[in-house]
């Protein structure tokens, strides 16, 4: 099951674009909370907290117990909205979680064990193809990562989503398998490949000429 945390909001008794701004004045940030077929809330988060969980990564795919004035909220953050020029959270939209929900999540993709993968040993570089993949799970079970096992793969060689076991329950949005690893080759790799048969190509010419 993953870990539920838990963070403090209010309600905001006004709405629109000059109370999120009186918000912002004072240290907080705007929000909301909706859907489960209820009406939506106004709310405010503390300032530095929300930044300190936004940073702190993974805040898309956690699952928080949202106190709001005493009551909790189960909910998991949609989308947050940053200042262009100093990054600085502006809005944030949490979605409510009712009794076994299923959600669509994007799981971050993470590549292991390179130091293991012999085309990594010959010069070649990891390319992460995908950094993310949009999976239907449970919302106590969100995967944190898709772990991409790179031992013993080879230069021009690629790992997909097909090739991987996700966890019980977890089920890829797209119907198309997808690239998530490939071993990119060094430079010149081709060429040195090609060489041998070239100088194969060439030997017969040579024999006819004498």
């Amino acid at each position: 099951m993953a870990t539920v945390r838990e963070m403090k909001a209010t309600i905001r008794q006004s709405a629109g674009k000059g109370a999120a701004r009186a918000e912002r004045r004072q240290g907080r940030v705007p929000g909301v909370i909706y859907g489960d077929d209820k009406a939506p809330l106004s709310i405010s988060l503390d300032y530095h907290e929300l930044r300190q969980r936004i940073y702190a990564g993974h805040f898309l795919t956690t699952v928080y117990d949202l106190d709001l004035d005493g009551t909790k909220h189960r909910v998991i953050p949609r989308d947050y909205q940053l200042d262009p020029v100093k990054d600085f959270p502006l809005h944030v939209d949490f979605m409510r979680l009712g009794v076994g929900a299923t959600i669509r999540v994007s799981i971050p993709v993470h590549a292991i064990n390179a130091e293991a993968s012999p085309g990594v040993k010959r010069g070649g570089s990891v390319n992460i193809v995908n950094h993310a993949v949009e999976v239907r799970c449970p919302a106590d079970a969100i995967p944190e990562s898709i772990e991409v096992d790179l031992t013993g793969l080879e230069v021009a060689h690629s790992i997909h989503l097909s090739d991987i076991q996700l966890p019980p329950n977890v089920r890829p949005t797209a119907a198309d398998d997808v690239t998530l690893v490939t071993i990119v080759p060094p430079s010149g790799f081709v060429e040195e490949g090609a060489a041998p048969a070239e100088g194969a190509a060439a030997a017969p010419a040579a024999e006819k000429k004498s």
